[in-house]
């Protein structure tokens, strides 16, 4: 009788085990995402991380391993508090499975909550190599700027740059993009003239223009985020720099795809370094472009693929763990996954959790008409290399 009985409980466990399993892997997933969709900052990277997530889920459904995905996205207009809020209101109110941020600030600003609800972010558009240190359960699907700075630093070193001025914003991204530049290109033999950094809001560019034309480098180093780059970059030619011999580098944000048709010839020849661009010869990068023109109405840029890589990573994790969204269960599975993405191939660092991707070095020239980031060397498999340096 006592074995029957136990039997018969060990059955009920199960099968009341088994209707739980079932019930989780038929509920609806939530992703809760704060982005800037407003604001004259970054709505860009609102505009072109909502694209890639809405074409993603087009072409591969809206149910993974028998869950229904349901994005809720809301608009922090690149403020940290603001995204702190919503943040927390999607966790208590909203009950998100899985989280998603954009730009550093407001990535920084949401790791103690990612942390204590044990949440897995998805990192889409911060570039600073200590985001994911803030969070254990962030990972980064989008990009970084050390791994640009540093790559860019030894191309240049062997291109015929020996003195170079560095200029970049006075933030977290802005300080890794300086600090990567100059290990790398110091290590390799060059000199830095200057570092020089300004601040992030409404900088005066005129003054800083002059310093590196007083200081006839012949290169100068640039990285700056958003709308500002372009606006810059294009200063730099009209005032007559771009004449002066002196030669302009700087991550993937400087000839941004989305606005390089805007920013005119004077941007020809410029070479930069960047995870991706639109002009990548790959089959599947083609059908991303037309799938993002197509919807859009505008060209794709690497901040994009934070939002598409996100979810690709995502899914497949929820494939292999039958659905379970729990964070351990879910980073523990996206740790060394790797898959072909538009940009080429990628990987999950499994011990920093950042993008593992190649860094091409690109020049901007005119193909029928139209501006383009022409990927001309290829650095493969590039990690953060301020982590593993």
């Amino acid at each position: 009788m006592k074995r029957r009985t136990l039997l018969k409980g060990m059955a009920a466990t199960a099968a009341s085990g088994l209707l739980v399993r079932r019930a989780a892997a038929d509920s609806v997933l939530k992703i809760g995402i704060s982005m800037p969709i407003t604001g004259a900052g970054f709505n860009a990277v609102g505009r072109q991380l909502q694209a890639a997530l809405k074409l993603y889920m087009a072409q591969h459904g809206d149910t993974v391993a028998g869950r229904k995905i349901e994005l809720i996205i809301r608009d922090d207009g690149g403020a940290a508090d603001t995204a702190h809020r919503l943040i927390q209101e999607m966790i208590v109110n909203d009950k998100v499975d899985v989280l998603g941020i954009g730009i550093t600030p407001t990535a920084l600003a949401i790791a103690p909550l990612a942390t204590e609800a044990k949440k897995v972010t998805l990192v889409m558009s911060s570039g600073a190599s200590i985001t994911t240190a803030k969070c254990p359960y962030f990972v980064r699907a989008g990009f970084l700027l050390s791994q640009q700075s540093w790559i860019l630093a030894e191309w240049a070193a062997k291109n015929g740059s020996s003195h170079v001025v560095s200029l970049v914003n006075d933030w977290a991204p802005g300080i890794e993009a300086e600090t990567a530049f100059k290990t790398r290109f110091t290590q390799v033999g060059g000199t830095i003239v200057e570092a020089i950094r300004l601040p992030l809001a409404n900088p005066d560019f005129a003054p800083f223009l002059q310093r590196i034309a007083d200081l006839k480098p012949d290169t100068a180093f640039i990285y700056f985020p958003g709308t500002q780059a372009p606006i810059f970059a294009k200063q730099f030619a009209e005032r007559g720099l771009g004449k002066s011999g002196i030669k302009i580098i700087g991550p993937g944000d400087l000839t941004d795809d989305d606005d390089l048709n805007n920013m005119g010839d004077q941007m020809l020849g410029m070479i930069t370094a960047g995870p991706y661009s639109a002009a990548h010869n790959s089959p599947l990068n083609k059908t991303y472009v037309a799938g993002i023109e197509k919807a859009g109405h505008f060209r794709p840029d690497f901040v994009s693929l934070g939002g598409y890589d996100g979810l690709h990573l995502l899914y497949e994790a929820l494939k292999k763990t039958n659905g379970n969204s729990d964070g351990d269960a879910l980073i523990a599975t996206m740790k060394g996954m790797a898959f072909e993405s538009p940009r080429g191939p990628i990987s999950i660092d499994a011990a920093t959790r950042d993008i593992v991707n190649n860094i091409y070095i690109r020049k901007v020239e005119k193909i029928n008409g139209q501006l383009w980031n022409t990927e001309f060397q290829t650095f493969p498999n590039v990690k953060d290399p301020m982590k593993s340096a």
